[in-house]
């Protein structure tokens, strides 16, 4: 997983995310503990996925506007998306085990 490129808004990163062939729009599904798409609501674990892309963004005035764009794959159920997540004092909530997977493998790119 690395930072590739540079954009100047979520909206920039996401759409050429869409644009490069990530069309799932991902959520967090903490009850579950997984990654649901909303275009066809299949289902991946954080053992299923992994991050090939994140992009970072800090409100300029308020910390509330900090987000992060995660490019996520799965070869095994041949998926490509977008999960756009707060972080910070704002993140999602921390307990959930795809939250926590994410931070980690964020935190080890950062290093």
């Amino acid at each position: 997983m690395e930072e590739k490129l540079a954009y100047d808004t979520v909206s920039a990163a996401v759409n050429d995310l869409i644009r490069r062939g990530y069309s799932c729009d991902f959520n967090i599904n903490p009850d579950q503990d997984v990654l649901v798409c909303s275009q066809n609501s299949k289902s991946l674990s954080p053992e299923e996925f992994k991050i090939d892309e994140v992009y970072r963004f800090e409100g300029e005035t308020d910390p509330g506007d900090e987000m992060i764009v995660y490019a996520i794959s799965s070869e095994s159920q041949d998926m490509k998306g977008v999960l756009v997540n707060g972080y910070g004092i704002y993140a999602d909530g921390a307990t959930s085990k795809v939250v926590k997977y994410l931070d980690t493998q964020t935190q080890h790119d950062t290093k």
